[in-house]
C-alpha cells in the first residue's frame, strides 16, 4: 500500500510540476479575433505569445486597424502604451507586395508614442524580416497577422 501512494504522489508530483514550468503544448503565438472599438476609429485585435516556450500563460499586445491609416496594421505594447511596428495590411487595392512576405516596419524606442498622429512617415524602419516575439531570449520571429480585415472593412 505504501509503494502504491508513493507511486501516485511522483506521478501527481510529475505532473504538478510539468504544469509549473508551461504548457508545452500550446502554441507559442496566436492572434485572436478583431473587435471594433466602441468610441474610437479602429479596429483590435490581440496578439498572443510566450517569450520562451516553457513561459506560463501568455503575454499579449495589440494589432490595430485605424480608420485614417487604412495600409497597415499598427502594433501597440499595452505594458510601455506605446506604437512600436506596422506591417502592410493584406487587403485592399493599394497592397502591392507579395502576400505572405514577412514585411515588418519598426521604430526606434525614441520614434515609440502613444499616439500615431505623433509618429511621422519616416523613422518606421524596414526589416527583412518579422521581428522576434517581443520579450523573447531565442530567435523565434512573430507570426505575421491573418489576412483577414476587420469586420466591414472591404478597401
Amino acid at each position: 500500500m505504501r509503494l502504491l501512494v508513493l507511486a501516485v504522489l511522483a506521478v501527481v508530483g510529475g505532473a504538478v510540476s510539468q504544469f509549473a514550468h508551461g504548457d508545452t503544448y500550446s502554441a507559442r503565438q496566436y492572434y485572436g479575433s478583431w473587435n471594433k472599438h466602441p468610441t474610437k476609429p479602429y479596429h483590435y485585435r490581440a496578439y498572443y505569445y510566450k517569450p520562451s516556450k516553457d513561459y506560463y500563460g501568455y503575454k499579449h499586445q495589440y494589432v490595430t486597424y485605424w480608420s485614417s491609416y487604412k495600409k497597415h496594421y499598427y502594433y501597440y505594447n499595452p505594458y510601455q502604451k506605446k506604437f512600436w511596428g506596422r506591417t502592410p495590411c493584406m487587403h485592399g487595392s493599394e497592397t502591392k507586395y507579395e502576400a505572405g512576405k514577412p514585411y515588418y516596419e519598426i521604430l526606434q524606442e525614441s520614434d515609440r508614442k502613444a499616439e500615431l498622429k505623433e509618429i511621422p512617415e519616416k523613422p518606421f524602419q524596414k526589416l527583412d524580416k518579422m521581428p522576434n516575439i517581443p520579450d523573447a531570449k531565442d530567435d523565434v520571429p512573430m507570426d505575421l497577422p491573418p489576412d483577414d480585415a476587420p469586420p466591414g472593412v472591404t478597401e
